[in-house]
This record gives structure tokens, C-alpha cells and sequence, in this order.
């Protein structure tokens, strides 16, 4: 009959009964190491031994003392408890404390003996394979994981140069539409730094400051597929040019919506020319319906367009122009929004300008 060999630890106060169980195991083809008491078991036990078997009554460290000691080492090695006659009641505490099965001594049926041994051993084998198993398991898991990462990285590194590359196809078309018309050239760059410039002194976060500046350089994207060649015409826009020209907020967001990386800019885009009143368009919201971003591009969007030439009007000069927006304030524009830019600009360029913070602040109040 095969018999799986293992390495057994027995421990045992009487020399007898230790000579006697290590040559029955030795016959059965087991590796046997022997001792006299608990402390010694504790001492020498690796994770080498297969099964453990031990007496009950040892001087020093017992068998249930040795076993709970055992316990806190997580070798999870099978205990088999030596028990004589009449000690049963041994045995139950054995198992309670987590022994595997108990054996009588002396010891008569060398099959029984035998089925014992061999089942721990098989549970020993069943340890280790499920030991094996978890790290494997575990190995795999970060090297899946570790695979996973640098695959996210490619992803987000060909995500990041697909949304640049986008961005810059889309600049570079809006740069010519804009280079065709004397009037135009150069707005969307401006607008650009003055929401950047307002923003930042605004205390935007980073991710904010990313949507203004591309909300910013795509706000008028929308004129690339309406023909707005009248706008260079001398005199003033009529009815049917201004419903022409107001599409180009929606048309522009219909452009951006499926690039799903600027899902909050289309927002921004169809409503820079709303008003605080509601009588902007496309949509005719109110104040309270538009979030920070949109107010600073529709002060800045209308600063920059104040301040330049137009065919058919002269452009304003920059106090002018911070004075429009301040009577304005409240009706076309955010109030707050009005006044953190006009100080910034002003700050940023003194020597245009006759404002001055205490200017401002007495305008703000007695306007």
C-alpha cells in the first residue's frame, strides 16, 4: 500500500514510547524527529515537518500548552495528540484547541495508525497546495495588476496626445478663419489671456483654468460654417445678419459636443452670450442659470470686442470700455465678475488706464 513520505516531529517524555511510535514511522517510510517535552518542539518546529505528534502529560510545556504556542506560529502542521487509556476526555480538549486527531497508546492497530497519519499528512499537502495557490494567485494578481497600469499610462499618454493633437487641428482651422477677416484677427488669442488673467486672480483651481482656456479658444468656432462675410460690410448688422450670427454659439457647441474630453466647455460655448437678465441668446438665460466660467468669458469675450476696430464702429479705449462694463453690471454682466476685472487689468496695466481701486470701488457704489 503507497503511502505519501513525510517528516514527522515527535515529542514524548518516555523514551519507550517515542523509540517505539519513530520505528512504526520509519517502517511506514516517514522522516522522524523526536523530543522530550513541548519546549523543544517549539524550539526546533519549521515549516518543513509534515505532521506533529505529541504527548499529553510532558514536564515543562504540555501538550495542550505546546499546541496553543503551535497556534500563534500559523504553521498550520496537523497535531496528532497522544492519549492513553482512560484519557478521552484529553483528547476532546485536544481537538477543541484545534488538534487534529489524538491517537491511544500503546499503540495496537498499526492500520488505524497508519489511516491517521497518512489523512494528516494528506491535510498538511492541502495546506501547502492552497498556500501555493494564494501566492500564485496573489503573484498574478500584481503582475495583472502592474500590466494594467502601464496599459492605463499608454492609454492616458495616447488620450493626452489625441486631445492635443485635436485641439491644435481646431486652433489652427479657427487661426485661419480669423486671419481671413482684418476685424477678427487676433480675438480669440486676447480672449484667451484676459479669461486666463481674470481666472487666475479669481483663484480658479488648475482644472477650472483648463476648461476657461479651451472654452476660450473655441467660443467662436461656430463661425468656421456660417458664412459671415457681411460682418465686413460698412454700417450696422440688419435683422436677418444678427439671426445669422446668433447661431454661431450653438453651431460652435454642436462641434465641440462629441469630443467627450470637453464636455464642460460645450456649456460654456453656447452661452458666452448670454445676460444676466435673460435677454442674451441662444437660450436666453439668467444669471443665477450660468456658472462662473461662462460669466468670465462673456466679460472678457465682450471687453476684447468693445476694445477692437470694428468696420462699423470705432473701437473704445480701455476706460471706455471698463466703464460700459460697469454700467452694464447687474443687466449683461456679473457684478463680481466686472469688478475683479477691472481691477486686474488695471493692475496689470497702469499706464493705460486713469482707474484706480479707489476709482472703482466709487463707480461700484455709485453707480
Amino acid at each position: 500500500m503507497y503511502t505519501q513520505k513525510a517528516k514527522i516531529l515527535v515529542a514524548d517524555d518516555d523514551s519507550m514510547v517515542r523509540s517505539t511510535v519513530s520505528k512504526i514511522l520509519e517502517m511506514f517510510g516517514h522522516e522522524v524527529v523526536t523530543v522530550s517535552d513541548g519546549k523543544e518542539v517549539i524550539e526546533i518546529v519549521t515549516d518543513e515537518f509534515n505532521v506533529i505528534i505529541l504527548d499529553i502529560n510532558m514536564p515543562g510545556l504540555n501538550g495542550f500548552e505546546t499546541i496553543k504556542a503551535l497556534n500563534t506560529m500559523d504553521l498550520e502542521i496537523p497535531v496528532l495528540f497522544l492519549t492513553g487509556a482512560g484519557s478521552m476526555d484529553y483528547a476532546v480538549q485536544a481537538i477543541n484547541l484545534g488538534a487534529y486527531d489524538f491517537l491511544t497508546k500503546p499503540i495496537g492497530d498499526l492500520d488505524i495508525f497508519n489511516v491517521k497519519i497518512r489523512r494528516a499528512i494528506e491535510k498538511r499537502m492541502y495546506v501547502l497546495k492552497e498556500r501555493e495557490y494564494k501566492a500564485n494567485l496573489e503573484d498574478d494578481i500584481e503582475k495583472k495588476a502592474a500590466q494594467l497600469e502601464k496599459q492605463n499610462k499608454l492609454l492616458q499618454k495616447y488620450s493626452s496626445s489625441l486631445e492635443n493633437a485635436t485641439v491644435s487641428l481646431m486652433t489652427s482651422l479657427q487661426n485661419a478663419m480669423e486671419e481671413k477677416d482684418y476685424y477678427t484677427a487676433g480675438h480669440t488669442m486676447r480672449v484667451t489671456e484676459y479669461a486666463l488673467m481674470l481666472g487666475r486672480a479669481m483663484g480658479l483651481h488648475s482644472d477650472d483654468l483648463l476648461t476657461l482656456r479651451r472654452a476660450a479658444q473655441f467660443h467662436d468656432i461656430g463661425k468656421l460654417v456660417i458664412d459671415l462675410s457681411y460682418i465686413q460690410k460698412p454700417g450696422k448688422l440688419n435683422e436677418e445678419e444678427w439671426k445669422l450670427i446668433k447661431k454661431h454659439p450653438g453651431v460652435g457647441a454642436n462641434i465641440i459636443k462629441p469630443l467627450k474630453f470637453m464636455e464642460k466647455e460645450v456649456t460654456i460655448i453656447r452661452h458666452h452670450h448670454e445676460r444676466m437678465d435673460g435677454k442674451g441668446y441662444p437660450d436666453g438665460l439668467t444669471g443665477d442659470q450660468l456658472d462662473q466660467l461662462t460669466k468670465i468669458l462673456i466679460v472678457v469675450d465682450s471687453y476684447d470686442a468693445m476694445t477692437s476696430k470694428r468696420n462699423y464702429r470705432k473701437n473704445l479705449k480701455m476706460d471706455e470700455a471698463l466703464s460700459e462694463l460697469i454700467y452694464c453690471s447687474g443687466t449683461q454682466f456679473d457684478p463680481e465678475t466686472v469688478k475683479y476685472f477691472a481691477e486686474t487689468i488695471v493692475e496689470f496695466t497702469p499706464t493705460q488706464s486713469v482707474f484706480s481701486q479707489e476709482t472703482i470701488d466709487k463707480v461700484y457704489t455709485n453707480r
